[in-house]
Order: C-alpha cells, then sequence, then structure tokens
C-alpha cells in the first residue's frame, strides 16, 4: 500500500476562480507550493494578478487572469489563455461566490411597522444576482474545464459551499439557499462524472474573516459587532478560523492518493459550529 508522504501536485494544472479573494489567494498560493502550475481566475484581473506575481516571487507557477463566472464567453476566453499557458485543467476550485446588500435583511426576525429593510423588502434582482453568483459561478466554469478531465487520471473539482448550506442564517436568505444549491449540485456531479474519473467534493467554510464580511464583524474601531458575539458564541472553539485552516481539507479532497474513494462529500470546517445545538 502507497502512503503518501507529502501533498505534490506537480505536473498539475490547477484552476481557481475567485482567486483575488481572502481564501482562493490563499488556495492558489498553497497549491502552487505544493507544486501546481495555477491559473488565478477573477473578475478583478488586477487581484489575480498580483496574487499570481506573489506565487512567481516565492518560485512558484502562476498566471492571473481576467474572468466573469458569469459569462460563458469570459470563461472560454480565459480557458483558452490557460491551455497556451499550461494546458489541461486537471483540478478545478469554484471558489467565486458571495452575498449582496440587496438580498439582506436589516433585522434577524420580522417585526410588524419597523421601517428598515425585512423580507418583504428584500429585491428580487439582488436575490437572482446571489444565485447566480453562486451557482451559475460554479456551473459555468465547471461546464468549460470539466471536458478538459474526462478520462484523464487524479482529476477533481472542488466547490465552495457553506455552513449557511446545512442551517440558514438570519438575514441572508439567498446566500443561504444558494450555498445549499452549490451543495447540492456537488452530490449531483459526482454521481454525473463517476464513470469518467472526475470527482466531486465541496468544502464548507464556518466562519473566517474576509473582505468581504469583515465590515459585518467588526466595528471601525476594530470591536467585535452582534453578530459576531453571537458567532462565536455558537462555535465551540470561540474563535474565527485561520484561512490557512482550510488547506488540509483542500489537500486531501485534491489528493488522489488521500481520497481517490471521496466523492460527493461536503466536508464542513467550522470549529464545530454545526455540532452546536446551543446547549
Amino acid at each position: 500500500m502507497e502512503i503518501p508522504k507529502k501533498t505534490d501536485f506537480k505536473g498539475k494544472t490547477v484552476v481557481i476562480t475567485g482567486a483575488g479573494g481572502v481564501l482562493c489567494s490563499m488556495f492558489a498560493k498553497a497549491m502552487a507550493a505544493a507544486g501546481a502550475k495555477t491559473a488565478l481566475l477573477d473578475i478583478n484581473e488586477k487581484s489575480a494578478r498580483a496574487a499570481a506575481e506573489e506565487i512567481k516571487a516565492d518560485g512558484g507557477i502562476a498566471e492571473g487572469y481576467a474572468c466573469n463566472v458569469l459569462e460563458k464567453d469570459s470563461i472560454e476566453q480565459a480557458h483558452t489563455e490557460i491551455l497556451r499557458d499550461f494546458g489541461a485543467c486537471d483540478i478545478l476550485i469554484n471558489g467565486a461566490g458571495g452575498n449582496n446588500p440587496r438580498a439582506t435583511t436589516d433585522l434577524e426576525y420580522f417585526v410588524p411597522g419597523e421601517e428598515r429593510k425585512s423580507f418583504f423588502d428584500l429585491e428580487a434582482d439582488g436575490i437572482e444576482f446571489v444565485f447566480r453568483l453562486n451557482y451559475m459561478g460554479s456551473f459555468l466554469p465547471t461546464q468549460v474545464f470539466a471536458k478538459d478531465m474526462i478520462g484523464k487520471k487524479g482529476c477533481s473539482i472542488i466547490n465552495i459551499s457553506s455552513m449557511n448550506a446545512f442551517t440558514p442564517l438570519t438575514k441572508i436568505p439567498a446566500y443561504s439557499g444558494a450555498k445549499a444549491a452549490v451543495s447540492n449540485y456537488t452530490q449531483w456531479l459526482a454521481v454525473h462524472f463517476s464513470k469518467v474519473g472526475i470527482r466531486c467534493n465541496a468544502i464548507a467554510p464556518g466562519f473566517f474573516v474576509t473582505g468581504q464580511n469583515e465590515k459585518l464583524l467588526f466595528q471601525e474601531d476594530g470591536t467585535p459587532t452582534e453578530r459576531t458575539e453571537k458567532i462565536l458564541r455558537s462555535t465551540p472553539m470561540e474563535r474565527f478560523g485561520k484561512p490557512e485552516e482550510l488547506l488540509g481539507t483542500l489537500f486531501y479532497l485534491c489528493d488522489e492518493k488521500a481520497s481517490g474513494f471521496v466523492n460527493g462529500v461536503v466536508i464542513p470546517v467550522d470549529g464545530g459550529f454545526s455540532a452546536y445545538s446551543g446547549v
């Protein structure tokens, strides 16, 4: 029996969407450090290229590409450039996603007569945008890049779900529902591609501080918001996750020697949040 001594992705081409953000740029740096040729895709080309330059400065192989995951033509263009630079995709990490203020209520509970934004004030186009960004933002890149993987050995798709997919959080109905759809889609893909050598799994992060949620979690003076206090009370480890604490799960799912029979799972990385009943 072969026991992997060290994670090694040399010779693999890894494509990561949303790679200009905190978590996915870290994924890119980690995969490159393990030897992968890493393609960083983001709608913000400047951020993707900046992260790629950091990787190259550390001796890794990487390039940044402009890509709108909601436009198939944009994804196809990035695909063409990646084929030219690195060759066919072996591992796809669908990291693009997020919420939108137009799909977020101001209060956790509906209060008649309350003037702040409630369920009845949510904008349809905001709800649709969040669903498209999270679900179609994983669906469309998979349509493009999974064609590279068919019949190859050691290929994998990793979707980024959320703890919201298990139990919806207050205020963010669209994001919670969209991430539940991503988890379901992960299972569907795992079955659909099971005969052609492509595994599909997902990571469901708990609470991590990112550029997207920082203002929701901390006041301008750095003190925690009321929402942060509630999160930490509901997380048995009583802290936010550190981005690098996602890497073990990412490497495990990508490495066929470690997880070759793992397919269609959604793994929480949440400090015990999903296990805690509140009492």
